[in-house]
């Protein structure tokens, strides 16, 4: 019971789209999620010097295409603070978008953002007349490959990839629009 005077707060979460204004926002929400969950699977000395330097570069230009139209990107807030993103590419080919980041922030994990940025990219594809979503998980990211599989990707093709000066095995997983 709920003593008097007193209410529970439930956090608001929600999805805006990102601005040119957010670039540095993002990059720092990115390299602070690659920190987290790619700590003892890429080199230390990449994730502390140099992704924080290289994803500023990467979002500066990655914003500009987004702006021309190439895509959508999304942050979610938690109580108007910022807890994570993801980013989307127009549909391919194939009818297919490229759901090209998403990352929720280590302390936010677990709060529904993840999931609701994913529920974000299901209806903008399907608002593009997408017929599924692919991403690139690493192989050695198990929280992330569980997290896709348990809500419903399947694993696709195993890519091989190179990133903070070593070889990766990427993995491509799927999910089918109804």
């Amino acid at each position: 019971m709920p003593i008097f005077g007193h209410t529970e707060h439930q956090p608001i979460l929600r999805l805006r789209k990102a601005t040119r204004a957010d670039t540095k926002l993002i990059a720092r929400m990115h390299t602070e999620s690659w920190a987290a969950a790619y700590r003892g699977i890429l080199p230390d000395d990449f994730l502390d010097k140099e992704a924080p330097i290289e994803r500023v570069a990467h979002w500066e230009k990655r914003m500009v295409e987004l702006e021309a139209g190439e895509g959508i990107a999304l942050i979610a807030e938690l109580d108007a603070v910022p807890v994570g993103f993801v980013c989307l590419a127009n549909p391919d080919a194939s009818g297919s978008v490229l759901v090209d980041n998403l990352h929720a922030l280590p302390g936010y994990r677990g709060t529904g953002a993840g999931s609701a940025m994913l529920d974000a990219a299901k209806a903008w594809a399907r608002e593009r007349g997408a017929s599924r979503l692919h991403l690139l998980v690493l192989e050695d990211n198990r929280p992330a490959i569980g997290f896709y599989e348990s809500r419903g990707w399947r694993f696709a093709a195993r890519e091989y990839d190179h990133m903070g000066g070593i070889d990766l095995v990427s993995l491509v997983y799927s999910y089918e629009l109804d």
